[in-house]
């Protein structure tokens, strides 16, 4: 392990940092006021911490603005402590004791890491830094050409450094790094000219190529991934996922043990496919309801959000203008009773102007508690609308999963009179065709097959109420946050702009208090 000067490991504390800032920040007079003042992590742009010998990263979290960190020349064993530098675009960890690539995940913002001369054997976990343009990873114990591959996923890299890693010794290590980073502009501190990349071109085309065809192979299936992930919060927004097809009755099966052996009996098979049919046009029935219930929320919620929006923009130009004209007169007013000589005069102009400030703001009140009525008023109004569509919906899917119940219960009669037919037959010997194993234990009195018929019915008819349940609880959980959202937003509005007025208020009044004020001590 590498240590500095024989010093004791550190750990980066308050003390630490602080001395680091206060060394690093403003000089002369500027540096005197900042010492009287503090500064404050979270102003700090730029921190250098190398040759500490810090162990342990630590204790950086206030620094959530901090765009360039120097940690190179310590002791650390391990990147740790960075999550909250998501502003981070400079990064040195050089000259360290840093074993593996991790805790990077945050930083987000990274152009510029510098990992050189540590003990790294493998490059990954650098997914998340999506802007990286310059990687030095040079003196490490990188073996593995591969490695190099993970690379293509930064388009924006130009800059890379690996020399003094095992891997810089293979014979076609540039050339390999050309052909499969074509974009790259530096490798190891040289410019890679155009010879170079015609070199490369040609040596690892074929590989280039088909490693291309793969990764347009894995595109392709991500983007489906994502269409397909996109449609079903699609559908899980308008409360009806897994209901465009047979998933709600799939798995009215899958734990039915006793269904599945019922399905071996004579003609049991066409009644089951015929209920699957039917139950599955009425699950179609109710997702295509669902989306098109989503889509009338949804323009409801716009047309009562562009309502909203415009009636609080009306009444904040009818302010701004009422403000506008009552500054061009304040201007006025204040220098006039400023150049005031006589008393009387100067009093009886102060109390004009006072009363002129109270005005404004009983106006500005006015115009805010108008809208308070108007927007009430919106608010109600979409409130009782909203509740309705979802009241129809809910209605709509209680009346459908009613059908559904229907069915169930049709091919329960079906199926009972098969099984109980079935025994018979196995008692008078009259069965044509054998039963499997599984299925014989069933049929040992008619209670047995009865109760067999009863439990998977059961099942089916659990799986339907807890879709509806489900279904119904979440729509209402939706419609009554979204509610309750609505007016704890017009709450805070109304108390966000009562503080504005006053302060407004405060701030003409002490203007004029303090011409009341230098007049007395004069």
């Amino acid at each position: 392990m590498n240590r500095l000067y024989d010093m004791e490991p550190r750990v980066m504390d308050d003390e630490m940092l602080k001395l680091a800032v206060g060394e690093q920040g403003p000089r002369d007079e500027a540096r005197q006021l900042a010492k009287q003042e503090g500064i404050l992590f979270k102003d700090v742009l730029s921190l250098q911490l190398d040759f500490q010998n810090i162990l342990r990263i630590d204790n950086l979290w206030q620094f959530e603005n901090l765009r360039k960190l120097q940690l190179d020349n310590n002791i650390i064993e391990k990147i740790e402590g960075l999550e909250n530098l998501t502003r981070l675009v400079w990064l040195d960890l050089s000259f360290n004791n840093i074993e593996a690539i991790e805790g990077l995940d945050t930083l987000v913002n990274l152009e510029d890491l510098s990992l050189f001369n540590n003990r790294i054997s493998k490059i990954d976990s650098l997914d998340a830094l999506v802007k990286l343009q310059v990687l030095s990873l040079g003196n490490n114990q990188i073996g593995n050409m591969m490695n190099i591959i993970y690379l293509r996923r930064f388009k924006d890299l130009r800059t890379l450094s690996l020399s003094g890693n095992p891997v810089a010794e293979a014979e076609d290590y540039r050339t390999f790094i050309c052909a499969y980073l074509p974009d790259l502009v530096y490798l190891d501190f040289r410019r890679i000219d155009d010879h170079m990349k015609e070199l490369a071109e040609m040596k690892h085309q074929c590989s280039v190529d088909e490693l291309k065809h793969q990764e347009s192979l894995m595109q392709a299936q991500l983007e489906d991934e994502q269409a397909r992930w996109e449609e079903l919060e699609g559908h899980k927004a308008a409360f009806v996922e897994h209901l465009n097809g047979p998933f709600l009755f799939d798995s009215m099966y899958a734990e039915d043990v006793e269904g599945s052996q019922l399905s071996h009996l004579p003609g049991v098979g066409e009644l089951v496919q015929t209920y699957k049919d039917k139950f599955v046009i009425v699950c179609l029935n109710i997702f295509e309801s669902g989306l098109k219930q989503q889509e009338k929320r949804k323009a409801e919620l716009d047309t009562f959000m562009g309502c909203v929006q415009e009636a609080v923009q009306e009444k904040q130009e009818q302010g701004k203008h009422k403000i506008a004209k009552f500054e061009e007169k304040h201007l006025l007013t204040l220098s006039s009773i400023q150049d005031e000589s006589e008393l009387t005069n100067f009093e009886i102009k102060m109390a004009e102007h006072s009363e002129d400030i109270t005005e404004l703001v009983n106006v500005l009140v006015t115009l805010e508690m108008q809208l308070v009525e108007q927007l009430e008023e919106t608010i109600n109004m979409f409130e009782r609308n909203i509740i309705d569509l979802v009241g129809l919906f809910v209605e709509n899917v209680q009346s459908l999963m009613a059908q559904c119940r229907d069915l169930e219960n049709h091919h329960h009669e079906k199926l009972l009179e098969i099984a109980i037919s079935t025994r018979e037959k196995i008692v008078k010997g009259e069965l044509d065709e054998d039963l499997p194993d599984a299925v014989r234990p069933l049929f040992v009195d008619k209670d047995t097959i009865v109760n067999a018929v009863g439990a998977s019915h059961d099942i089916h008819l659990l799986k339907i109420d807890n879709r509806e349940d489900e279904l119904v609880t979440r729509v209402n959980s939706w419609c009554a946050h979204l509610v309750d959202k609505i007016h704890k937003d017009e709450i805070m509005r109304n108390r966000r702009r009562m503080k504005e007025i006053n302060q407004y208020v405060d701030h003409v009044q002490s203007e004029l208090d303090r011409l009341e004020c230098s007049d007395l001590l004069d």
